[in-house]
């Protein structure tokens, strides 16, 4: 009944999604997300612990507040022709990217994103990193954004997850400013392609993907319990760093290959100061990742009690194994240019 029970909310959680995507109409949007929100509610509070109640109710309301924007946006786009109104598209468009840019948690709208991620267990906070990412940013692209206003949202993203991460030991804090980070140079992508835009996307949900599964698999929430992993196979430390110097996007591991097609870009449009911004900062918040990997490589390690079964540590093993070609697959690409 439980498996059911989660089946039929992540259906609905990823048709709400395509609704929002493939909609004609503004309204039609709203109503795709209406959807998706619904549907990943009772998936967050299923675990009927008070964290995950304060969660759920916490991220209610936030998107609530966002959608409410939106529909009220939406209403004013659908009668603005009978009322003339000076820069009324700007205003309307202003107010929906700021509606979409909350459901996504982007600073300067980032306060409550933190705090959910905290409250759920580590399944939930991948869809929260991934999944949920897709129809704001799809919405965001067919919206004609504003340059000078993305770009200001670029900048306050990338200073404020760098600042608040450095005081984290919290690994899902870490993960949420990491996803603000990030999001940073997703809005860029926007800016430019859809198609870098999807490319950066894949690569980031690929890596969240393996760095959730390793938390979950050893039950770490704090970078102290880092010790309790499963990292006495030498081969599994090195894929561990592997994956999250990745992700901090160093080359030639995986992780730089979208980085460095959007700096390619961005000096193309010459945006050179916003490639360089974005390169300064990203170096910065690599000293959160190291951190976490002197946590959990240089600490003397000792056998976990909280281990799963023997499958999903054989699974654990092949996903891990997957970062170790994407050095080969990196190097070769960025030589083919």
């Amino acid at each position: 009944m439980t498996n059911f029970f989660k089946i039929l909310f992540l259906c609905s959680l990823i048709l709400g999604s395509l609704i929002s995507i493939s909609a004609q109409s503004w309204f039609s949007m709203w109503v795709g997300l209406e959807i998706n929100l619904l549907s990943i509610i009772p998936l967050m509070s299923h675990s009927n612990t008070p964290s995950s109640a304060e969660a759920s109710i916490k991220y209610l309301l936030i998107q609530a507040l966002a959608s409410l924007i939106l529909l009220f946006s939406i209403i004013l786009m659908m009668i603005k022709n009978n009322f003339v109104i000076p820069k009324a598209s700007i205003m309307i468009i202003l107010l929906i990217n700021s509606a979409l840019l909350i459901k996504l948690g982007t600073a300067p709208f980032h306060l409550w994103f933190p705090e959910v991620l905290e409250g759920l267990n580590w399944k939930n906070c991948l869809l929260m990193l991934t999944w949920q990412k897709i129809a704001p940013m799809m919405l965001i692209m067919n919206n004609q954004p504003s340059p000078i206003f993305f770009i200001l949202i670029i900048i306050l993203s990338l200073i404020i997850s760098t600042i608040l991460g450095f005081n984290q030991t919290s690994l899902r804090k870490i993960m949420a400013y990491s996803s603000i980070n990030h999001m940073s140079w997703m809005l860029a992508s926007i800016m430019i392609s859809q198609s870098m835009w999807l490319t950066y996307f894949l690569i980031y949900s690929i890596l969240n993907i393996i760095i959730i599964y390793s938390f979950s698999h050893s039950y770490s929430y704090n970078m102290k319990q880092l010790i309790n992993t499963s990292l006495n196979n030498n081969l599994i430390k090195i894929s561990f760093m592997i994956n999250f110097l990745s992700m901090a996007g160093l080359p030639p591991f995986i992780g730089f290959l979208p980085k460095w097609l959007l700096i390619n870009l961005l000096s193309i449009m010459k945006l050179n100061s916003l490639a360089l911004i974005l390169i300064l900062f990203t170096l910065i918040f690599m000293f959160i990742y190291i951190r976490i990997m002197i946590y959990s490589l240089i600490m003397k390690l000792t056998k976990s009690k909280f281990m799963n079964n023997p499958l999903n540590f054989s699974l654990n093993y092949t996903l891990n194994y997957l970062s170790i070609p994407s050095i080969l697959f990196s190097t070769l690409t960025f030589n083919s240019f």
